[in-house]
């Protein structure tokens, strides 16, 4: 008999607990919590339905986490006249939340791909761009996602994503500098590898502009 056994069962268990969602509920609980923490009375006129409007926003903004995105990027087309040269879907908007102060960061996603096996429809990027930024996000790591789920489901010969944002963090609080962009950038396969490829991206990127 393993007589560690029943600790990390138990320990599984708590962190089942640990994890399990709140109920609605309990939301809106800790919405009043923090209007009264901000200095306001929960249960004036203005506010008195802010802590329902509230969970139904955070529903909308982290919607990501009820989605997949390999199962967005499943469906494949082979069937492209032979054309295998770059797909670049660029200035696809996007709003996300820092999962350091969970203030918005907005911007846009410039996505490409040099086909293998297939192409997947140009809406289908815009798509997993939201699964990945409906979530607490750090820019990096967003930019990674995206890239990831991208090289899993279609098995590019490379793939390139660049992710430029301006961080309400910095500007509404903090040291408050409206304006100021953030760029982010990630390349596998071919754009990794062949510095001109790179270049031809961000060369297409600013084609438009």
């Amino acid at each position: 008999m393993d007589v560690n056994a029943k600790p990390k069962a138990a320990a599984a268990t708590a962190l089942e607990r640990m994890l399990q969602r709140p109920s609605r509920e309990e939301a809106e609980a800790a919405v009043r919590t923090l209007i009264a923490w901000a200095g306001d009375d929960p249960n004036r006129e203005g506010l008195i339905d802010t802590p329902r409007r509230v969970a139904d926003a955070y529903r909308e903004f982290y919607a990501g986490y009820e989605e997949d995105a390999a199962e967005i990027l499943q469906t494949t087309f082979s069937e492209v006249g032979g054309y295998d040269d770059i797909v670049l879907v660029r200035d696809i908007p996007f709003n996300s939340h820092c999962e350091h102060h969970m203030v918005p960061f907005v911007g846009k996603a410039h996505i490409a791909y040099l086909p293998h096996d297939g192409v997947v429809g140009l809406s289908k990027l815009a798509r997993v761009t939201d699964v990945f930024a409906k979530r607490l996000q750090t820019q990096e790591n967003l930019t990674a996602q995206i890239i990831e789920a991208i090289n899993e489901a279609i098995n590019p010969r490379g793939a390139a994503v660049m992710l430029e944002a301006e961080h309400m963090c910095m500007s509404m609080r903090g040291i408050r500098k409206h304006g100021s962009s953030t760029l982010t950038h990630r390349f596998t396969g071919v754009f990794a590898e062949d510095r001109q490829e790179q270049d031809r991206f961000f060369a297409l990127i600013r084609a438009g502009r």
